[in-house]
């Protein structure tokens, strides 16, 4: 039911610097690791409302407009593409972590209107998730099962950001490779959009 490319395209996603990512590690710098942990529910919650309003929006207006499904994967896969140029031109840019103490309802609202939730809606979950609960339950299950560890992971890098122990563990090498992940995952998005056309 739940295929890996699913898996491999959220946790790609997941792991792409944003906003809700720059929060996690900002607040990973801040109060360390254990004390970020509050914050993973702000984050799935979030994603669970935005993911699911999208979702049903899109499966309403799809029963009337058939192609919209595909035209938004094209559009996701373009999105996708953007970010990974944006990322690699941006790696030598510094990213400023030191903003006020992060707290749950500002992750929330952060990730609530976060673009990625579109593009999970969109393009990530099969459309089958938006006619039929089972695959709804099973797809959003596995997806926020795979929120905990990417924002436990985005609040480690972002303690270890700041005691420099990791020399090749930097904002640069992150973001070219985040941007040859999602460049990888473009192309079989946009090609499967193309067939259904």
């Amino acid at each position: 039911m739940i295929s890996w490319f699913f898996i491999g395209l959220v946790v790609t996603i997941l792991l792409t610097p944003g906003p809700t990512n720059t929060l996690l590690a900002s607040s990973g710098i801040q109060v360390g690791v254990r004390k970020s942990f509050r914050l993973i529910p702000a984050e799935a919650f979030g994603y669970l409302i935005s993911i699911t309003l999208w979702g049903v929006l899109i499966g309403k207006v799809a029963v009337h407009f058939p192609l919209l499904p595909t035209i938004l994967k094209l559009f996701s896969a373009a999105y996708i593409l953007f970010l990974a140029v944006r990322l690699w031109k941006t790696a030598n840019v510094s990213q400023d972590y030191n903003q006020a103490t992060i707290g749950p309802a500002q992750l929330f609202a952060a990730t609530l209107l976060n673009p990625k939730a579109l593009l999970f809606a969109s393009a990530i979950f099969p459309a089958i998730a938006w006619a039929d609960p089972r695959y709804y339950a099973a797809h959003m299950t596995v997806f926020l099962l795979l929120i905990i560890p990417i924002a436990f992971l985005w609040t480690f890098i972002g303690s270890i950001l700041t005691s420099n122990k990791i020399s090749w563990l930097n904002q640069c090498n992150l973001q070219k490779m985040a941007s040859l992940v999602l460049m990888s995952f473009s192309i079989p998005l946009s090609y499967s959009a193309l067939l259904k056309l």
